[in-house]
């Protein structure tokens, strides 16, 4: 039967990885499935009790000793084209605090722009309170497109935020608009003093980093140094390890071309333009990004971990240059939208095809 939301299960039903799936893994590792039902699940999070899921229509679902419970409180949410309920950060002192973070397409007149809110959750009875947006986006646009929507706690714990072009293309290269940027904001929603465009001249002071096109990953590596990846076009997917200041090139340069098959911009490089990483073609739509720890898999420690909306697996990436070295793919797999390790060293994903939440162990 088709996965609805009445038919959501928590299930301990273990299910083998296919070989040659698990190229480089430890043999015995399974998937397991840890819950279905969802509706377009976008990101997922671990409390000290449970674990929270959001969903793009505009649902909080919280997982919790074998029950499942909608969180009530939520704002209004703009459930349109790309945008909704998107990220979700439990930030490290949520054991004290009990606030979380989420990102969401925020109604803004006749359109909408990626917004940051701030909230209280209390476990016992599944509700937000003391909620406030602390950021949004100068100015929102309509057309549904490019949100971005990662949000990252930094290791002095303020918030990296990527927003996405919104479909236009140019407002990349603008420091007058948040477009096409990834943010550095504290958890009040200011711009900390020591981002790089404070003291630019009608540049926004949140912007850290500018010349992306619709980054839906976002991580910190193990030295606590902050990467991203992007979707391209047509091709020109790209992974970037992510510098104060640094301009990504986006419209400028990429190594895709325009759905019609146009050239875009001026080439693959240009001078004081960043190159990525690494780079698919043709595009996989990344989506979710986690750098390993290696607590199950020593020999994973530092490896890269992408979700594939396209091709329906999760990429692994290691090496220098870094360069995608195994596909992780099943029935399991089908459109990836976010992937996050567990406390204890598991790995856990959202895939949007099953409407389910999977986990990945080693026996």
């Amino acid at each position: 039967m088709p996965l609805t939301r009445r038919a959501f299960t928590l299930s301990a039903t273990s299910l083998a990885l296919l070989a040659p799936s698990l190229a480089g893994a430890q043999a015995g590792s399974k998937i397991t499935m840890m819950a279905n039902g969802f509706d377009e699940p976008w990101a997922l999070g671990f409390t000290p009790d449970g674990i929270l899921v959001t969903e793009r229509e505009g649902r909080l679902i919280y997982l919790s000793g074998g029950a499942r419970r909608t969180v009530s409180g939520l704002p209004v949410i703009a459930a349109n084209g790309q945008g909704g309920l998107l990220d979700l950060l439990i930030p490290r002192d949520f054991a004290r605090s009990n606030t979380l973070f989420m990102t969401y397409a925020k109604p803004q007149g006749r359109g909408e722009g990626t917004a940051v809110m701030r909230a209280v959750f209390d476990p016992a009875s599944a509700s937000l309170s003391a909620l406030e947006t602390i950021f949004e986006i100068s100015k929102g646009s309509s057309g549904g497109f490019h949100f971005g929507s990662r949000i990252v706690e930094a290791r002095d714990g303020t918030l990296f935020v990527s927003v996405g072009d919104r479909g236009n293309d140019a407002s990349a290269q603008n420091l007058s608009m948040h477009n096409g940027s990834i943010l550095r904001i504290t958890k009040d929603g200011a711009a900390p003093a020591d981002n790089p465009f404070t003291n630019t001249a009608n540049a926004h002071n949140e912007i850290w980093s500018f010349g992306h096109r619709n980054p839906q990953g976002m991580t910190l590596d193990l030295d606590g140094r902050l990467w991203a990846h992007e979707h391209g076009a047509r091709g020109g997917d790209e992974v970037n390890r992510i510098t104060k200041g640094a301009n990504y090139g986006w419209p400028v340069i990429s190594y895709g071309t325009q759905y019609s098959g146009r050239k875009i911009g001026e080439g693959t490089a240009k001078d004081g333009l960043e190159q990525p990483v690494h780079y698919w073609d043709p595009s996989i739509a990344p989506s979710g990004y986690m750098i390993y720890s290696g607590k199950l898999w020593p020999q994973w420690r530092g490896h890269h971990f992408v979700g594939s909306l396209k091709f329906d697996y999760i990429a692994r990436l290691s090496g220098s240059p870094l360069s995608e070295v195994a596909q992780i793919k099943s029935v399991e797999t089908e459109r990836i939208r976010d992937i996050r390790e567990a406390p204890d060293g598991s790995i856990w994903f959202l895939s949007v095809g099953n409407g389910a939440l999977y986990k990945i162990t080693s026996d």
